[in-house]
């Protein structure tokens, strides 16, 4: 896991061997060097430990986290080869960012979700136009489709995380659902829940929910650019 410290995002990896973690350093090399954004790091023969900080802006960006999402992948991938695992394996677990957003409210809505596995690699980043809803509505749907979207991944355990209080509170139970709106969209995300061993739901500020604020707004940005357009003449 990553930690934030003063010096920036620190991780600990530990290899089989010298060759393997240079291997690793090498491939890290190639993924920083094509992000323009290089790392602070230090090999001790089997060990490598490196610390991502944006100088320029002086603290810890999404620059930072973006490649540490990358390291951890070559990490894992080089770790599998060298055990000759097969590189791809089931998802049993994950964690679920979802948000929704309308531009009017109601006026053009969409939904978005990002999954990631618990060491925090992207698996999946989608964002779906809806037409014209709440932003309630929307934020719900991010919800189902992200939850139907893990079902297919084979996931037994969700962890959601949302920066809806009316979602989040109504789905632990501490919230009564009122508009009958949200009522079938609530019911079929109940209906869900039993197909899992576990799903837990967890309030974050939007600060920490930007991944599926950004699939949300480029679903929107896409809708609106298709409408300028306008249709095909031949």
């Amino acid at each position: 896991m990553w930690q934030e410290t003063e010096k920036g995002l620190y991780k600990e990896f530990i290899f089989k061997d010298f060759q393997q973690a240079f291997s690793f350093m090498q491939a890290v090399a190639d993924k920083a060097e094509h992000a323009n954004h290089h790392p602070k790091w230090m090999n001790d023969w089997n060990k490598v430990e490196i610390w991502l900080y944006t100088h320029s802006a002086d603290a810890i960006t999404e620059k930072d986290r973006e490649l540490a999402v990358a390291i951890d992948a070559v990490a894992k991938k080089s770790q599998k080869e060298e055990s000759g695992e097969k590189i791809t394996t089931k998802i049993t677990e994950i964690k679920m960012y979802a948000d929704g957003g309308s531009r009017g409210n109601p006026g053009p809505s969409a939904s978005g979700y990002v999954l990631f596995d618990m060491d925090g690699n992207e698996l999946i980043k989608n964002g779906v136009y809806l037409g014209i809803t709440t932003n309630n509505q929307a934020e719900y749907l991010s919800l189902k489709l992200g939850l139907e979207h893990a079902l297919k991944y084979g996931a037994r355990v969700v962890h959601v995380h949302m920066d809806s209080l009316l979602v989040i509170n109504q789905m632990l139970g501490k919230f009564k659902v009122k508009n009958r709106d949200l009522w079938p969209i609530h019911n079929a995300v109940r209906e869900m829940l039993p197909k899992f061993k576990k799903v837990t739901f967890m309030h974050v500020p939007r600060a920490l929910n930007k991944a599926a604020d950004a699939a949300v707004n480029d679903a929107l940005d896409l809708e609106l650019k298709k409408n300028e357009e306008g249709p095909v003449v031949l």
